[in-house]
């Protein structure tokens, strides 16, 4: 059962879970030296990005990277790269580094294998894993049309990446696959809403994407949710 972190606005909400992330990746840069944050895109985190980037940490000793991405050269607007660098890589995280899920392969499917041995930099369990969600109940970039989605959720795959053709969504995708995401010692569902919640609620009758993570005891999942629907 997930359990569920209610807040009254936006505001609490992301100032709340980007104390959260901090302390997380506090904890791991102390036990283990380094930490991992793996973040989605979207305009729900923005203002909570703004605020984690604020944070005083070692950034030094933390690597960020996507949970997917839009196939997409970094400099286009629907771009989560160029969103991680504009709102959370600036300021005190600045200093972080940062693993890019874009290569210059034409397709997705053709860049996985270096995009993959890039991840090798990260120590997992990554310390965080940040989901969002759609309104059709997708997180990461597993659609609920796409072609491949059973294999991105299956637990005995344990490939890092996979790629996705949303259909119903613009750009092919690259993504972390759950096996990817359950490996990480903290995952937080961030949602605004009550349209989201409602989805949220009915992930496990309607068989939505998301109900992999909600369903799933390995590493129960935290809902972060507010009322309002984020800009």
């Amino acid at each position: 059962m997930s359990e569920w972190q209610c807040y009254k606005n936006n505001d609490e909400l992301d100032q709340a879970l980007a104390e959260h992330i901090a302390a997380r990746l506090q904890d791991d840069i102390a036990s283990y030296g380094q930490a991992s944050l793996a973040v989605s895109g979207g305009g729900t985190p923005k203002n909570m990005f703004r605020l984690l980037s604020h944070t005083e940490l070692d950034w030094a000793r933390v690597w960020v990277t996507l949970v997917d991405e839009r196939w997409v050269g970094a400099e286009h607007a629907d771009s989560n790269e160029r969103l991680v660098r504009e709102n959370l890589l600036q300021h005190a995280a600045a200093g972080a580094h940062f693993v890019s899920l874009k290569s210059q392969h034409d397709d997705a499917e053709q860049g996985l294998a270096e995009v993959a041995a890039r991840l090798g930099e990260l120590q997992f369990p990554l310390s965080m894993v940040v989901l969002g969600m759609g309104g059709d109940g997708h997180t990461a970039s597993w659609f609920p049309q796409a072609v491949n989605l059973q294999q991105l959720l299956q637990h005995s795959n344990k490939a890092l990446l996979g790629a996705s053709d949303p259909v119903t969504a613009p750009h092919q995708r690259i993504t972390l696959t759950l096996s990817a995401v359950l490996n990480s010692r903290d995952i937080a569902i961030h949602i605004t809403g009550e349209e989201k919640r409602a989805v949220l609620e009915r992930a496990n009758a309607q068989g939505y994407p998301i109900a992999a993570i909600l369903q799933q005891q390995q590493n129960p999942a935290t809902i972060w949710w507010a009322p309002d629907p984020a800009g």
